[in-house]
C-alpha cells in the first residue's frame, strides 16, 4: 500500500520537532548568500560584506591626494669677487685658473683685466653665464678641477710678505737677504727703507749664505763669464752680485741664477742702486 507524500513531510516535521524539544537547541536558519551583482552590491541593491560604502565602490582610504608643494627656486648665485676686487683669496683664484691654463700670468692678487677674461673663458667652456665675476657656482667648479695652490704657485711673480728679519740686520746700513722668503729689505739701523723680491742661483750654482760688504758697484755691468746683462750690480762675494734679471721680471721663479741675486723690479732696484754705498753689509740667510 503506497503512503501518500502528504504524510511523510508531516511525519518528517513531527519527528523533527519531537528532537528539538529533547536537545533543547533552537534551530538555525541558513540563508543562502546572496549573488553579488557587479559594484560590490546585491541584488537588492545593499552592498556585500568587506566592501566599501564609498560611491561606485571605492575603498575608504582611496582618497585623493593632495598635491606636492612646488620646491623653492634655487638661490642666485652669489658674486664673490670681481674686478678690483685685491687680496688673497684672489690671488688663490688666479693661481687655481693658472693650472687649468685659463690664466698665465703669475698671480698678483688683483683682479684686473686678465682674470676677468680667463673667467669668462672658463665659465663658457662650462655652460655658465659669462660674467667674467666669480661667483659661487664658478667658483666651485674651479674647485673640482684644481688643487689647493702651494706657496710659490701664489706667489709665482713674487708679492710674498717679506720673512722677519735676521738679528745681524738690525744695525748699520743692511741688504737684508732672506732665502725663505726670497725677498730683499733694504734697512737702515734696523728701520726697512725698501723691499723687494729676488730669487737665487740654481742647485749647481748656489748663492752663498753669510755676512758680506758691498766692495763694486757697475749700473751697465755685462757678465764676462756669461756674456749677459747685469744692470745695477752690487757685488758683495766674488763674482756674485745683487742686480736687476730681465728674465726673472719675465719668467719669475721657473729659472735661476747663475748664483747672483736677481731683483725682477727695475724701478726699485735703481732706486737701493743710489743709494747703496761701497762697504754696506750684506746679509744672507734662510
Amino acid at each position: 500500500m503506497r503512503i501518500p507524500v502528504m504524510w511523510r513531510t508531516g511525519a518528517v516535521a513531527t519527528t523533527v520537532a519531537a528532537l528539538v524539544a529533547v536537545s533543547g537547541c533552537t534551530v538555525q536558519t541558513v540563508v543562502p548568500p546572496a549573488e553579488e551583482t557587479p559594484g560590490g552590491q546585491t541584488p537588492a541593491g545593499k552592498p556585500s560584506a568587506g566592501t566599501s560604502s564609498a560611491p561606485g565602490g571605492a575603498p575608504d582610504d582611496a582618497k585623493p591626494s593632495k598635491p606636492k608643494p612646488a620646491a623653492p627656486p634655487a638661490p642666485a648665485p652669489r658674486t664673490l669677487w670681481s674686478k678690483g676686487d685685491r687680496g688673497r683669496d684672489v690671488r688663490e683664484l688666479q693661481a687655481r685658473l693658472r693650472q687649468v691654463a685659463w690664466l698665465f700670468e703669475g698671480p698678483t692678487g688683483t683682479y684686473d683685466g686678465s682674470t676677468v677674461t680667463a673667467v669668462k673663458g672658463f665659465q663658457g667652456k662650462r655652460g655658465l653665464p659669462r660674467t667674467g665675476k666669480t661667483d659661487t657656482v664658478t667658483w666651485q667648479r674651479l674647485l673640482n678641477m684644481t688643487r689647493e695652490p702651494g706657496k710659490w704657485e701664489l706667489y709665482a711673480s713674487g708679492g710674498q710678505p717679506a720673512a722677519t728679519p735676521d738679528p745681524r740686520c738690525l744695525t748699520g746700513r743692511v741688504l737684508c737677504i732672506s732665502k725663505t722668503s726670497r725677498t730683499l729689505r733694504w734697512m737702515i739701523d734696523g728701520r726697512t727703507v725698501s723691499t723687494m723680491d729676488v730669487r737665487f742661483g740654481s742647485q749647481y750654482t748656489p748663492t752663498r749664505e753669510g755676512v758680506f760688504n758691498v766692495y763694486f758697484k757697475s749700473r751697465h755691468h755685462v757678465s764676462t763669464i756669461y756674456d749677459s746683462p747685469m744692470p745695477y750690480a752690487m757685488f758683495f762675494s766674488g763674482g756674485q752680485a745683487v742686480h736687476y734679471s730681465s728674465d726673472f721680471a719675465a719668467t719669475g721663479y721657473s729659472g735661476a741664477s747663475h748664483g747672483c741675486v736677481n731683483v725682477r723690479d727695475e724701478g726699485k732696484i735703481a732706486a737701493l742702486f743710489s743709494q747703496v754705498r761701497n762697504g754696506d753689509k750684506v746679509v744672507v740667510y734662510w
